[in-house]
């Protein structure tokens, strides 16, 4: 997006007050955009239960999620006197910040990306594991035995899923040839769809070739994000609000925003990897004329919304079942569909 090769100090400054102009942005508009998906999200919520959901602050309750944001700021932190201070204050700052930085190699659009490096995905991988840290941290500070069990569940199911979710991108890797996240969503300009004589839509998206992984990156998505069906670590019945027992306002503020970033964080993922990105549904001008990062905007709604829908249907997993699912239903089917993808590739002759 910006040019890497300096002349002078004054073109290396103009390059740093661009990205940091950049950054800023995005995580403006990401947080805005947040606030609405957390609305959506109660009241598609409601809606499944036939209640009206937030409905009182501004039209429609427009500006529920705003006066949430306040009343947490101006609540008065407690710390539980057992407590590590420093690690209890440092986790929700930790999983936040974590969660916020994956989308530096996210690109919204042709080109509009802050860092457009030739390994996002690997990054974006990284970055996502490494959100299991404030959680840890969380529990073990509170001192407490509810935050650390819920903790240790929560580890448990992240790293479980983690490992299922790594071999889904790989069969992606292996169809596109290419680390870099704007290359996966251009290699979608061509597909099934294309092959048959179609003009470039829908169906040349990944969605399609590799529906299986589709599936099952959906529902580990669940699972690394902490959602229900798969919200072990909350669960109220049994450990009160998991890892975040002890916690109350600001950083209490800070973990739900963690979650909910990571959480429209895999959406993005899904849509630049198995939904085309930034790319109209079909390739005609009226669609094309529509910007980019409208459709990038619409998908990741579209993914959020199946999200939310899966949270007011199903009833949450048993601890061993959720295992179960991780380790002996996704591990062996995803690594059999690395096999047969590479396979296909390879002896079909149609390696990128």
């Amino acid at each position: 997006m910006f040019p890497t090769t300096f002349e002078t100090w004054w073109d290396y400054a103009l390059w740093l007050a661009l990205t940091v102009g950049a950054s800023l942005l995005l995580l403006v508009s990401l947080l805005v955009i947040i606030a609405f998906l957390l609305l959506m999200d109660r009241k598609v919520w409601a809606a499944v239960q036939m209640r009206r959901g937030p409905n009182v602050v501004g039209p429609f309750g427009l500006l529920q999620s705003f006066a949430d944001l306040l009343k947490f700021v101006l609540k008065e932190p407690v710390i539980p006197a057992g407590a590590d201070k420093g690690v209890f204050l440092l986790a929700p700052l930790v999983t936040s910040v974590l969660a916020l930085a994956a989308w530096a190699v996210i690109p919204v659009g042709s080109g509009i990306v802050i860092s457009d490096l030739n390994v996002g995905i690997l990054y974006l991988f990284a970055i996502s594991s490494l959100g299991v840290y404030g959680i840890i941290m969380g529990g073990w500070a509170s001192n407490s035995k509810y935050p650390f069990l819920g903790s240790l569940r929560s580890a448990a199911q992240m790293v479980s899923y983690e490992v299922s979710i790594g071999f889904v991108i790989i069969t992606v890797l292996l169809l596109v040839g290419s680390l870099n996240m704007s290359a996966i969503v251009m290699s979608q300009k061509t597909g099934i769809g294309t092959a048959i004589g179609l003009p470039n839509s829908f169906l040349d998206w990944n969605w399609l070739v590799l529906f299986p992984m589709f599936v099952v990156f959906f529902i580990s998505a669940l699972a690394e994000t902490n959602r229900p069906p798969f919200d072990l670590p909350e669960a109220e019945s049994e450990l009160v609000a998991g890892f975040m027992v002890e916690y109350s306002s600001t950083p209490y503020l800070l973990f739900m925003l963690g979650e909910y970033v990571a959480i429209v964080t895999m959406c993005a993922l899904t849509t630049i990897m198995f939904l085309g990105g930034w790319l109209p549904p079909v390739d005609i001008w009226l669609l094309n004329w529509i910007p980019g990062p409208i459709w990038f905007l619409l998908k990741v709604t579209f993914v959020f919304f199946m999200f939310a829908m899966v949270k007011a249907m199903v009833p949450r997993y048993r601890y061993d079942q959720l295992m179960r699912l991780g380790w002996k239903v996704f591990l062996p089917l995803s690594l059999a569909m690395v096999v047969a993808v590479a396979a296909i590739l390879h002896f079909g002759g149609l390696a990128p």
